[in-house]
């Protein structure tokens, strides 16, 4: 039985796997102004960025609190991992505007381990 795209995705605490991309929501963001959105991997524990081992995209989306699909945000694609000495880490950043609460989740790919996946909640003062 052929499983969903779903079913595939592994989530986890980033502080304890590292595969799992950290959301940055700066504190303080409000209704409507612009706010820089930071996505990354391997806050905690490191993860490896070389041709055999590394993290080749990290998509960002916002879920509105009604809503009905989510909106992709941003996507990152880290395309050197040591090629004549370039390393590109997996870390991106958005500056975007909200007009409602809801969700930011970001996906991310690991060449050997699959599809990740967070959320962090969005609130406004």
């Amino acid at each position: 039985m052929m499983q969903s795209l779903g079913q595939l995705i592994q989530t986890g605490d980033w502080k304890g796997e590292k595969h799992v991309p950290v959301i940055h929501i700066p504190q303080g963001v409000k209704l409507g102004e612009a706010f820089e959105l930071k996505v990354s991997i391997g806050d905690e524990i490191k993860h490896p960025n070389e041709l055999e081992h590394h993290i080749k995209w990290i998509k960002l989306y916002y879920f509105k609190e009604d809503g009905k699909f989510p909106v992709e945000i941003a996507s990152f694609d880290f395309v050197s991992h040591g090629e004549a000495g370039v390393i590109s880490e997996p870390v991106g950043s958005v500056s975007v505007k909200l007009n409602a609460p809801g969700f930011i989740y970001a996906l991310a790919y690991c060449n050997i381990h699959g599809l990740w996946e967070n959320k962090a909640e969005i609130k406004f003062d």
